[in-house]
């Protein structure tokens, strides 16, 4: 398992001091600086700067910061998980979640999966939508979690290496600031958008925001494009700070309470529809067969 002192480390990055730390764990603050100086000779890694308005993360600390909460939940997850082996049924489906990837479609289709499977379950495990757990989990599908429900279309699903099932086509709308000069319309047409600045995932990752992208440069020429690497909270930040206008779906509505999301009067949408892995479980086939009966 991962080394405990990551979690004194995690929380004195949240708390800004070690003596909020101290409170938060119920332990003094002189065993909170033992960990901490003890984490950082066994890493040979600074990880903070004591100054006088308190504790800085150096950059290698806010790099092991991120990579710690993911290995925390992992190891948590897994041993969790090992625990359900021994109290649970087969029939449990693991279904990850996160603001981007949200459960609302378990809720919709689970009471048609019952009638046709009664003893299926499903079990909702929660993490954080980053490039790293999105590669390390939707490439280890099967392990800690069977599931994940989001948009996908061949090309994802080949740099994800993992499979899909579509539940349905999701229209792509516009998520713009509660502030911009959109956000007082329902729905808007493309000509609205002219001037404005569109954030679109880079090109590679979905032919369908790929086509889009060519369309959109060869009769629209007046709305500009910017490239994104991959859908998480700090891409939502990016609309909202910079009042530019940023590809998504309805699903994701959610996920920002500054950003509003609009229908826009177009033909465009992609696939949406649950992920897993190339080579599914018993439990998974089954719960692939009835969404394929029911949807």
């Amino acid at each position: 398992m991962y080394n405990p002192q990551l979690d004194t480390f995690v929380c004195v990055v949240e708390s800004g001091s070690f003596s909020k730390a101290a409170d938060k764990l119920y332990i003094s603050p002189p065993a909170v600086i033992k960990q901490i100086n003890s984490l950082e000779a066994s890493l040979g890694l600074q990880l903070f700067l004591r100054t006088h308005r308190g504790l800085i993360p150096t950059q290698a600390g806010e790099s092991l910061y991120k990579d710690a909460k993911y290995i925390i939940r992992y190891c948590n997850e897994s041993v969790q998980s090992a625990k359900n082996t021994l109290t649970s049924s087969d029939e449990v489906i693991r279904a990850g979640i996160s603001p981007l990837t949200p459960p609302q479609v378990f809720v919709e289709l689970w009471p048609k999966i019952q009638k046709l499977y009664p003893d299926m379950k499903f079990q909702l495990i929660t993490f954080e939508n980053t490039p790293e757990n999105a590669r390390e989990i939707l490439g280890n599908l099967g392990h800690n979690i069977d599931v994940v429900a989001g948009i996908f279309d061949d090309t994802m699903l080949k740099v994800r290496g993992c499979s899909g099932v579509e539940i349905s086509m999701e229209p792509f709308c516009a998520a713009v600031s509660i502030h911009h000069r959109l956000a007082g319309k329902d729905s808007i047409r493309i000509d609205d958008m002219a001037g404005e600045t569109l954030m679109l995932m880079k090109r590679g990752w979905s032919h369908y925001v790929d086509t889009l992208r060519d369309d959109l440069t060869r009769k629209y020429p007046q709305i500009s494009i910017s490239d994104f690497e991959f859908y998480n909270i700090e891409v939502f930040n990016r609309c909202e700070n910079n009042n530019e206008i940023l590809l998504t779906v309805k699903s994701w509505e959610s996920v920002h309470p500054l950003i509003k999301i609009i229908p826009v009067e177009w033909d465009y949408s992609i696939p949406f529809g649950l992920l897993y892995s190339k080579e599914p479980s018993d439990k998974v086939k089954k719960l692939i067969k009835a969404i394929n009966k029911v949807k």
